[in-house]
C-alpha cells in the first residue's frame, strides 16, 4: 500500500543541534518512518542536512526543499535578532513553493511544525489543505509577581506579551488558523484552554519534545553502572573495600546544572536565590549555568549580592559536545523556566539518568514522574524559591539522588522519540481517518 504523503513546514530543522531546531529534526525523522515527506526548511540548514543524509541513506523518503530570502533582504538578521520579522517574511515568500510542491506531488496534508507559536504566521495555501498545526504554544504568560523582579526592558516585554495573549481571541490570524486546522496539537494546558470553544474538539495536548535515548545510550549505560554500583554499596552487597571508597565520596561536591538562553522568564534568578539558601545548609553544592543572553548582567549581580560567586559558574554558550560533557558530569539538572523552555534539556536529563527539578508549566511536565523529577507548581515567587531550595537539599542526599537516577533511566525508553513518533502517527490515523 502506498504511503501517505505529507508536506512539512519546518523553518527550524537541522541535525546535531538542540532546542527547537533539534526538535524539528527529530520530528521529521520519526514521521518519515510512516509517511513520505516533503520538508521545507531554511537554506542555511542545507549543508548539515545533506551531509547527514549522505551518511544515512535509509531516510531517502525525506525530500528537503530549501528556501531563504535573498541576501539583500536579510542583511539585518543575525542569530535571534530580527527572527520574528524574518520568519513572517519567510512564510509569506515561501507560500508559492508550498503550493507548487503540494500540487506537483499530489500532497493533500500540510503540517506546520516549526516555529510552534500560535500567534505566528503559517503558509496561507497550506492552511487551506488538510492542516495539522503544531505542537504550538506561545499563549503562556509570566505572573506579575515574578516579572516585577526583572529589569525594565523585560518587564515591558512581559506586559506586551500578557496583552497579546489576552487579545488572542480578537486576533484574526489566530482565529483563522484555529478554524482551518484539522488537528491542533497544543504544548500546554494554557494554550489548550485558549483555543476558541467552537474549535476545542480539534485540540489535543501533545508535547513537542521527547527523550533522545539513542544519542545518549553510551552515557546512560555508564550512568546505570554507576548507579547500580552505588545501590549495591548502600545495600551492603559490595565488599568492604568498595564501601570504604563510597565513604570517601561523602564529602564530594554535588554538581547542579541549569541550561538555556539567559532570558528573564527562564527562572535562573529563582535557581540562584534557592541555591544560595540551600548552600548555607550544605556547602558541598556547586551550580553551573550554561547559556548566554540579555539577562546575564542581572544574574551576575544577583550572584554578587548573594555572595555565592565561589560556587556558581557561567559557561556562556558552548558547543554541543561540551554541553553533553557538562550534562554527563552533572548530578542534578534544574529547569526553572516559567513557561515551556529548556524542554530538550529536561528530556536529556531523563535519558542521561539525571534527577530533574522543574516548574510545572502544564506542558512537558505531564510526561514526568515524581520518581525521578521534582515538579514544583507555579505559586507565589517566595514559595517557588523555597520549594526549589528544598528540592536541592533533598537531592544532595546521595541515596535519594541515586535512586531517582535509576528511576529516570528506567523511564527513559517510554519517553523516547520512537514512542513519540508512534503516538503522533496513531493520532493522524485516527483523526484524519487515513490508512
Amino acid at each position: 500500500m502506498a504511503r501517505k504523503r505529507i508536506f512539512v513546514s519546518a523553518y527550524a530543522c537541522e541535525p546535531g543541534l538542540g532546542s527547537e531546531i533539534g526538535v524539528g529534526w527529530h520530528w521529521v525523522l520519526e514521521m518519515s518512518k510512516y509517511f513520505d515527506l516533503w520538508v521545507l526548511t531554511r537554506r542555511s540548514n542545507m549543508p548539515n542536512i545533506n551531509a547527514w543524509l549522505a551518511e544515512n541513506p535509509d531516510f531517502s523518503n525525506i525530500n528537503f526543499i530549501y528556501y531563504d530570502l535573498p541576501k539583500w533582504a536579510r542583511f539585518w538578521k543575525k542569530g535571534l535578532r530580527g527572527v520574528r520579522l524574518y520568519y513572517i517574511l519567510w512564510q509569506l515568500c515561501s507560500n508559492n513553493i508550498v503550493k507548487r510542491t503540494m500540487i506537483e506531488n499530489n500532497i493533500s496534508i500540510f503540517h506546520h511544525l516549526t516555529y510552534g507559536n500560535a500567534l505566528w504566521n503559517v503558509s496561507r495555501y497550506g492552511s487551506k489543505q488538510t492542516f495539522i498545526w503544531g505542537p504550538v504554544g506561545g499563549l503562556e504568560t509570566i505572573p506579575e509577581n515574578f516579572s516585577r523582579h526583572y529589569d525594565t526592558k523585560c518587564r515591558i516585554i512581559e506586559k506586551f506579551r500578557r496583552f497579546a495573549v489576552a487579545c488572542a481571541k480578537l486576533n484574526v490570524g489566530f482565529y483563522y488558523r484555529c478554524k482551518q486546522a484539522d488537528i491542533i496539537l497544543c504544548k500546554t494546558e494554557h494554550t489548550l484552554k485558549r483555543i476558541p470553544q467552537r474549535f476545542a474538539a480539534k485540540a489535543i495536548l501533545f508535547t513537542d519534545v521527547a527523550a533522545d535515548v539513542i544519542a545518549h545510550s553510551d552515557a546512560a549505560i555508564n550512568m546505570a553502572a554507576d548507579v547500580t554500583a552505588h545501590s549495591d554499596i548502600i545495600n551492603g552487597s559490595n565488599p568492604p573495600a568498595a564501601h570504604n571508597a563510597s565513604s570517601n565520596s561523602i564529602d564530594k561536591a554535588i554538581n547542579f546544572i541549569s541550561v538555556g538562553r539567559l532570558d528573564a522568564w527562564r527562572g535562573f534568578d529563582l535557581v540562584l536565590e534557592a541555591f544560595a539558601i540551600a548552600r548555607k545548609q550544605n556547602n558541598r553544592l556547586n551550580l553551573t549555568i550554561v547559556g548566554d543572553g540579555n539577562d546575564k548582567s542581572r544574574l551576575l549581580s544577583i550572584v554578587d549580592k548573594l555572595d555565592i560567586s565561589s560556587s556558581v559558574s557561567f559557561t556562556g554558550n558552548v558547543p554541543m559536545s561540551e554541553y553533553k560533557c557538562l550534562m554527563n558530569t552533572a548530578d542534578v539538572v534544574v529547569n526553572a523556566a516559567l513557561k515551556e523552555g529548556a524542554v530538550t534539556v529536561s528530556f536529556d536529563a531523563v535519558s542521561l539518568g539525571k534527577p530533574l527539578i522543574c516548574l510545572d508549566t502544564t506542558g512537558y511536565t505531564r510526561c514526568f514522574s515524581e520518581k525521578y523529577a521534582v515538579i514544583i507548581p507555579i505559586l507565589e515567587r517566595d514559595v517557588v524559591i523555597d520549594k526549589i531550595k528544598d528540592a536541592i537539599l533533598t537531592l544532595a542526599n546521595n541515596e535519594q539522588r541515586h535512586q531517582m537516577s535509576l528511576n529516570a533511566l528506567n523511564a527513559s525508553s517510554s519517553l523516547s522519540w520512537q514512542n513519540h513518533g508512534k503516538h503522533f502517527r496513531d493520532i493522524l490515523l485516527e483523526k484524519l481517518q487515513i490508512s
